[in-house]
């Protein structure tokens, strides 16, 4: 049986800052924490868990099972990417690896990532592989960004129908040989590692995202510093996928998601013309036979409204205090101006500023 990775003290500074956000996922955020504790890994890390107000007693647990974990309670649930920056705000590792609670450790990603990272530096952004429960790849660990002729496969159906074909389904990158290391246009945040001064000078995820697509957004805003991300194929991990929202419920939020990259990312004729074929793809899923598969895209249907023009902005305020093991306490916001060029966690970011009390951390690593 394989001991613990190397304490972590103020003398031994962790390497990877291992961040984790939960919501209502109690159970298995343990079961990802308990495997990631007892894999193989050399590599002096430390974990950071963001709880978004869990209603299912997930904080209390994960401090009971794992006191030197860093545990960071949020009084409100804001979503994965701004949780991310509220983790990214006291993470000590030069590295950030992102970790989704509803995974299971194949091997040692860690250490495949951090190997893989060292020796090629330049990427600065490396996707792991998601597999399903049998062992096969998902496929969703990296995919290309939205473009019109994406749209347009999606708006036609082309990218359902002929799945397996890159001129009919770019966005999935389905002819990617995912057993060998490649350079790719985005990556999800399931499990990805990011260096942390790049992750610092993009002001970290875009905070108006509240869920899904802000992984694309910010590979799209890394590759304007030079970044490159690739997938590292030994980094692996089971995903159970979506344990946190149901089907109809996820859909939305990814609907959501696109069309928020949309209205941030394209310009203003062009991603009207992206709403629109997203409209039309979602409509025509929508007019499909009566079927189970029928129903979450008739609720995306019926409502349209409530998800295509994105998600709102953030307030400028969405209190979150942390007290870090050392009794320091730095208050946080999540603010609109996060493309500045300060890093979470630095004076001049919008996350460093004073505030309510609206959480709690305990410092250290997982016992």
């Amino acid at each position: 049986m394989s001991g613990p990775p190397p304490p972590q003290t103020d003398a031994v500074r962790p390497l990877v800052s291992v961040v984790v956000v939960s919501y209502g996922t109690r159970a298995l955020t343990l079961r990802a924490l308990r495997l990631l504790h007892d894999s193989p890994t050399a590599v002096p890390y430390e974990v950071i868990v963001v709880d978004n107000a869990s209603a299912d007693g997930s904080a209390a647990a994960v401090r009971t099972a794992f006191p030197q974990a860093r545990m960071i309670e949020l009084a409100n649930n804001i979503g994965f990417g701004r949780a991310v920056n509220v983790a990214a705000g006291v993470a000590r590792g030069e590295w950030l690896l992102l970790l989704n609670p509803d995974t299971e450790p194949v091997g040692d990603p860690v250490s495949a990532l951090v190997g893989y990272a060292r020796a090629h530096p330049r990427h600065r952004v490396y996707a792991g592989r998601t597999l399903r429960p049998d062992g096969r790849d998902d496929g969703r660990s990296v995919f290309a960004l939205p473009s019109l002729h994406g749209s347009l496969c999606f708006a036609t159906g082309l990218s359902t129908v002929a799945r397996r074909w890159s001129w009919s389904n770019p966005e999935e990158l389905p002819r990617l040989d995912r057993r060998e290391p490649a350079v790719v246009p985005a990556a999800s945040g399931c499990l990805l590692l990011i260096e942390h001064r790049l992750f610092a000078a993009l002001g970290g995820f875009t905070p108006d995202y509240f869920m899904y697509s802000e992984d694309a957004d910010f590979c799209a805003r890394a590759a304007r510093l030079g970044a490159t991300p690739v997938l590292v194929p030994d980094a692996r991990v089971r995903h159970r996928g979506g344990a946190a929202s149901t089907s109809t419920g996820k859909l939305l939020m990814l609907l959501r998601g696109k069309a928020t990259y949309l209205r941030l990312r394209w310009p203003a004729r062009r991603a009207r013309t992206g709403r629109a074929l997203l409209l039309a793809g979602v409509a025509l899923r929508a007019a499909l036979p009566t079927g189970r598969s029928r129903a979450p895209w008739r609720t995306a249907w019926q409502r349209r409204h409530d998800w295509l023009a994105g998600w709102p902005a953030p307030a400028d305020e969405t209190g979150v205090r942390t007290t870090t093991g050392s009794g320091l306490d730095a208050a946080t916001r999540i603010g609109p101006d996060t493309a500045s060029g300060a890093g979470p966690g630095t004076p001049g970011h919008p996350e460093t500023v004073r505030g309510r009390r609206a959480g709690r951390v305990a410092d250290g690593h997982p016992d």
